[in-house]
């Protein structure tokens, strides 16, 4: 699980260092292209199960979501402060809880409308709307945060579909989709940035392996607290790297954040444990 926060936060270190040079669909064109590339014996050997995918309509939907997702993420990350960037993700299983019972018809209870609450108030706390230039890519990562939330609700309706299916088709139309976008606004990469800008698709890919091994030896309770981990590394990349302090006023509200998704994480497991 570690090395798998590690990964992510390298890929992200790296879109947030070039991004403002090249434009997010790009971005993430160049992700899904690796991607694509180091899955393919993978996909080879299980294309078997490609012959029989159904709810194509959902598989569709889940692929669209998720580049707005990546494509809002990249823009934002390139213009937001890294822990910032962290903590404003924390709220996305508040956001799936409101759009499971929206969609899925799934029942809040009060508890979890007041972490509800408690996040959006730690997010005012730590983000500081005000305090922020213009053009600081907060839209765009509340537009990621929605889709990214809406992506999950699709994933649990396709839960029956075959990993490999799953990560074949978002990959794949990921490039898909993004490629003509990005062939329109395409910038010429500079000779020491092409490999840091593959390496973005590696280490992506390799924090998905990371992910779902863990997931598979690991206990999910103990795996989504270790993953919160995240803000105190993005903090640390942050400080060092790009030069950004964090404020007393972001770290009560990033508390705020992390307690109420913690509460939300920490309902829902409950729930699904059998009765002794």
């Amino acid at each position: 699980m570690l090395a798998d926060l590690s990964l992510n936060i390298w890929a992200l270190s790296i879109v947030k260092a070039l991004g403002l040079g090249y434009p997010p669909t790009q971005l993430v064109f160049l992700r899904a292209m690796v991607g694509l590339i180091l899955l393919a014996p993978w996909l080879w050997r299980g294309r078997a199960l490609f012959g029989r995918i159904e709810d194509k309509a959902i598989h569709m939907l889940r692929v669209a979501l998720s580049i707005i997702t990546l494509t809002a993420s990249f823009y934002a990350i390139a213009r937001l402060p890294f822990a910032t960037f962290t903590a404003m993700n924390f709220t996305r299983p508040i956001v799936t809880m409101v759009l499971a019972a929206l969609v899925l018809r799934e029942t809040i209870g009060k508890a979890r409308w007041a972490a509800a609450a408690v996040a959006l108030v730690g997010v005012v706390i730590a983000v500081n709307p005000d305090a922020l230039p213009a053009g600081n890519g907060l839209p765009a990562l509340a537009l990621a945060i929605l889709a990214g939330s809406a992506a999950v609700i699709a994933t649990r309706r396709l839960r029956a579909a075959p990993t490999l299916v799953l990560m074949g088709l978002y990959t794949a139309g990921l490039a898909l989709f993004t490629g003509p976008v990005a062939a329109l606004s395409w910038q010429p990469i500079a000779p020491g940035h092409l490999l840091p800008l593959l390496s973005i698709g590696v280490f992506a890919q390799a924090a998905q392996i990371c992910f779902l091994r863990a997931h598979f030896h690991g206990e999910a309770g103990f795996l989504s607290v270790l993953g919160y981990l995240s803000l105190i590394f993005s903090g640390l990349v942050g400080y060092f790297v790009f030069d950004e302090v964090p404020t007393p006023a972001f770290a009560l509200g990033a508390a705020l954040v992390v307690a109420a998704a913690l509460s939300v994480s920490y309902g829902a497991r409950r729930r699904r444990a059998p009765e002794a």
